[in-house]
């Protein structure tokens, strides 16, 4: 009886897709590399936000060989404003290895799609499932939430192996990819953090709906503890030319470049003799666990020198660059500025 009411729900799940599903520009074309760079692109960020950066992205490197020849900086300032930027490195990477490895072309296994960097198992799933129409899971938070709800899962939303076990038993052997992406789909657009159950093609079986505990599940993960922390930062220009740092592989920013900082109680650690000109305004932003407010100020230095780790920019080339997130922000106070 279990396994009947599965298929059934199953098969409402993908007549409710076909009819529902939003009006995507990666939808419109599926190509294994369209699939990819959209996919990359969704995770941590929201659909509104994505489909400008996809499409812009398509017209700049519209297919693998063109991503894979662009040079590094070229493919970060693309990125710039969508965050976690070792996305954008690992895609550039990625596609010099298919270039070299798989004479272009996105491979059909597993086991040669996880040897690219940032394939990790949602991609992998997802490149499989919805390019290749491979029975293969594809499980983000949107399919964790659908799928603990429906059967009531005391697993917490950090048993991601589990889920993609479960998924997977789910697929029908006809057309799983539209099943696959119509529980990402539910996830998305009804059974949200506050779920509209009454639209929901299987509230008819789900077991959390019908012991009133929807909004219950699923049972949270631990957050990691947010770590607080106030910049200063220092607008550094001598004549026309702005200092500014490009951080270095393997961290956090690694590629974006930053104007001078320092927590409020250290020294900035530039050797240069500085006049304070005028504050701009604070900005606030986030990145990974920290949360971060920025002093910056606009300082003019009376010599120019080479301070090591940095670098003299002219404005011309300075706007051209890809910045972090929160020192972007800084620059675009400082083109106002200058109006």
């Amino acid at each position: 009886m279990m396994a009947k009411m599965e298929k059934d729900a199953v098969n409402r799940l993908k007549e409710w897709f076909l009819e529902h599903q939003r009006e995507l520009p990666w939808r419109e074309c599926k190509t294994p590399y369209r699939v990819w760079i959209s996919e990359v692109m969704l995770q941590q960020t929201q659909v509104a936000v994505v489909i400008p950066y996809f499409n812009s992205w398509m017209q700049k490197f519209p297919t693998i060989a063109a991503l894979a020849e662009a040079p590094l900086e070229d493919v970060i300032k693309a990125w710039e404003g969508l965050g976690y930027y070792s996305r954008a490195r690992n895609l550039h990477k990625a596609a010099q290895l298919v270039m070299s490895n798989f004479e272009g072309e996105l491979p059909k296994s597993p086991e040669e799609l996880d040897r690219l960097p940032g394939f990790g198992p949602y991609t992998i799933g997802a490149v499989l499932s919805f390019a290749y129409h491979q029975k293969a899971a594809a499980v983000d938070g949107n399919v964790i939430r659908v799928l603990s709800r429906f059967f009531a899962s005391e697993k917490d939303s950090a048993q991601r192996k589990a889920y993609e076990e479960l998924s997977l038993s789910l697929l029908p052997d006809d057309e799983p990819w539209i099943a696959m992406e119509g529980l990402i789909e539910l996830g998305a657009k009804v059974c949200q953090r506050r779920p509209k159950c009454s639209e929901c093609p299987l509230m008819e079986g789900c077991q959390a709906y019908r012991q009133g505990k929807a909004e219950d599940f699923p049972i949270k993960k631990k957050r990691p503890t947010t770590i607080y922390l106030e910049r200063q930062v220092a607008i550094i220009h001598w004549k026309d030319e702005i200092l500014v740092k490009q951080e270095k592989e393997g961290k956090v920013m690694a590629g974006l470049y930053e104007f001078p900082y320092a927590l409020l109680n250290e020294k900035l650690g530039v050797d240069l003799s500085l006049k304070k000109l005028t504050e701009l305004p604070l900005v606030k932003h986030g990145f990974t666990r920290y949360n971060v407010t920025l002093y910056p100020c606009l300082y003019e230095s009376a010599e120019k020198k080479n301070i090591d780790g940095f670098e003299w920019k002219k404005w011309q080339e300075l706007i051209l660059l890809p910045f972090s997130s929160g020192h972007r922000r800084i620059l675009k106070e400082l083109e106002n500025l200058s109006q």
